[in-house]
């Protein structure tokens, strides 16, 4: 089956996706700015999406497992569409404000009416954000076992292409006479764009999908023809996060998969605000640093991870890749932008050779028949450590400054030591059955 369906039309829907979002990242905190925020706000605004999807992400996981990996896909997509036009509603609002605080812990700032729209927006978008753990387990059900890491590889391409033309395109849109309205405009258009191509484009990646539970002591037939690759219903709505952890070596798995989102996340609120308030870069500098890193990640994740993963094990690359990518953190201490860039560099280095590899092992261990669940329960993983890590990183950042980052490169350095024993994970995993 792997052979038979075409991956560029998940690869150009996860580009569509990436694409949307990149576009209003290098603006968000001066729009958070504007409205009445502070890094602590822009730090909760960021945990609003995670916060919800880890709510919706394991619900449309497990959907996909049951009803088909197009139709959640569809449904997920269709709610981003929508929470752009409620985030484009924020813009056009009067900034009315509505309560004036300041404490000790979340510093000063305003609660203004599209300042609250925001996080509706974010919110809405998080409960159905599940297309990215669902776009995985239909990655997962095409891919043959000697091509995941490559495959997966070319997930993170796709994701990184618009992580390089949405910074950019933000720099140059913003400079118009509609400021941020313009690229939110053309973020809605984007996906838009997505949700056409998930409803005509995209082939299901189930030969069949089961939507009512088989009579025991029946031969069950689809269309009068028993296929021998459909996936038993049995259980799969019913799965429960208890359910995953007694699956061999997924609770370590989950457990690196935290803590990784975790160093990310605490990167993620952090260096916007040290770009604006620290090294003082206007919208432009940001669009910039991000399309180059973007187009790092893409060469690392091309080219270069293609001929490493012929030499080297998914473990060995996930050691390797976190012990640069926590160096990196270090390197984002220093003001220089020479130091930045560099740590531009390690970053793409060590997050292109490492996460590709990190959902490789993932979606092995997971297996066929609950790749969907599992891949939805490690949305919720992740959620629940950006949750932390985006108001952690806020926090920290308001507090600490710049040596933020060095929580960063500790989380990393931390899991660099835990992916020692993934050697013999990997040593001892068996290759999936068809």
């Amino acid at each position: 089956m792997a052979k038979k369906i075409s991956l560029f039309p998940i690869l150009l829907v996860n580009f569509i996706g990436t694409l949307g979002f990149s576009l209003v990242m290098p603006f968000l905190v001066f729009l958070v700015t504007k409205f009445g925020g502070n890094a602590q706000i822009y730090g909760l605004l960021g945990a609003a999406y995670p916060a919800f999807q880890l709510i919706g992400a394991p619900i449309l996981g497990k959907w996909s497992d049951i009803y088909g990996r197009k139709k959640i896909l569809l449904l997920s997509q269709a709610g981003t569409l929508l929470s752009w036009l409620i985030f484009l509603g924020a813009l056009l609002l009067p900034i009315t404000t509505l309560l004036d605080l300041k404490t000790s812990f979340m510093g000063e700032f305003l609660v203004t009416v599209p300042l609250l729209v925001l996080f509706l927006a974010r919110a809405f978008d998080g409960l159905t954000g599940g297309n990215i753990s669902v776009a995985n387990a239909y990655l997962a059900d095409i891919t043959e076992e000697k091509d995941r890491s490559k495959n997966f590889g070319k997930m993170a391409i796709s994701a990184n292409m618009g992580f390089i033309l949405g910074p950019a395109l933000a720099g140059l849109l913003g400079f118009t006479v509609l400021a941020e309205t313009l690229p939110v405009l053309a973020a809605t258009a984007i996906s838009l764009a997505a949700t056409l191509v998930i409803a005509f484009v995209l082939q299901e990646s189930r030969p069949c999908v089961l939507t009512e539970n088989p009579r025991k002591g029946t031969v069950t037939k689809i269309f009068g023809q028993e296929n021998k690759d459909c996936y038993e219903l049995a259980g799969a709505g019913e799965i429960k996060f208890r359910d995953i952890l007694k699956q061999k070596n997924l609770p370590y798995l989950l457990t690196l998969y935290f803590f990784i989102y975790l160093g990310f996340s605490l990167f993620y609120t952090a260096f916007p605000v040290h770009a604006v308030q620290g090294l003082k870069w206007s919208i432009f500098d940001l669009g910039i640093f991000f399309s180059v890193l973007g187009s790092l990640m893409i060469f690392v994740q091309g080219p270069v991870l293609s001929r490493l993963t012929k030499k080297f094990s998914d473990a060995r690359l996930i050691i390797a890749g976190n012990l640069i990518l926590a160096t990196n953190f270090v390197l984002m201490v220093a003001s220089d932008k020479i130091y930045i860039y560099s740590a531009a560099l390690l970053f793409a280095v060590g997050n292109g050779i490492m996460w590709p590899s990190v959902m490789s092992i993932l979606s092995k261990a997971a297996g066929k028949k609950y790749q969907g669940a599992v891949q939805g329960f490690a949305g919720s993983v992740g959620s629940l450590a950006s949750i932390i890590g985006l108001i952690g990183g806020g926090i920290f950042y308001g507090a600490f400054g710049a040596t933020t980052f060095l929580i960063s490169a500790g989380v990393i350095y931390f899991i660099f030591f835990l992916s020692f024993r993934l050697l013999r994970i990997e040593k001892n995993m068996q290759p999936e059955t068809p």
